[in-house]
């Protein structure tokens, strides 16, 4: 019993400690929002102004704060912007679907950029922020001097399993769309 009351009294001060530092990063965090064509974007801004600009884009179903930890770990060298997507959080949540497509999800990033003062960041997508990431990079590239998207590294990772499967014909189609879309050369 004296062993469990310890364990629980351990576990209790871990968690305390924790929500301590995280309460720590919530008073550090600013907190904004950039106008996209008339729908507000939220984001939190972690690090100093006068830094490079990083971008991070949060998945399915996710907001801002799942970044937090790579904000912290990244701010002392970069001033680290996580956004909430339109229809997330404390972003507006336009009504019907066609307000969802990737042209106003892309220029949400950009407008986040914008509104910073700035003309290029490195854009961070996970999931879904990551079709989203690589999609700025492709339509917006002079917004976007490097791209990290988890998404992508997986999407490639399945490319290269269809080529090794023999006679599969959606392997020639899906490369070269793929190639399209990367505006790779043949």
């Amino acid at each position: 019993m004296k062993r469990i009351v310890i364990t629980v009294v351990v576990a209790l001060l871990f968690s305390l400690q924790a929500l301590a530092a995280d309460s720590d990063l919530d008073k550090r965090v600013e907190h904004g929002y950039a106008n996209s064509s008339g729908v507000k974007i939220h984001y939190a801004s972690l690090g100093s102004k006068d830094k490079p600009l990083i971008v991070m884009i949060h998945g399915f179903p996710d907001f801002w704060y799942t970044w937090r930890d790579q904000m912290e770990a990244l701010s002392k060298d970069y001033q680290v912007v996580a956004i909430d997507q339109r229809g997330y959080n404390l972003s507006d949540k336009p009504k019907g679907v066609e307000n969802y497509d990737v042209r106003f999800l892309v220029g949400d990033v950009a407008a986040v950029i914008k509104h910073l003062g700035r003309e290029k960041a490195i854009v961070i997508g996970h999931d879904w922020g990551g079709m989203v990431a690589w999609e700025t990079r492709c339509r917006c590239p002079t917004s976007s001097t490097n791209l990290s998207s988890s998404t992508f590294l997986i999407l490639a990772e399945s490319l290269a399993s269809w080529r090794r499967i023999p006679n599969n014909r959606r392997t020639a189609s899906t490369r070269a769309t793929f190639k399209r879309k990367m505006r790779l050369r043949s």
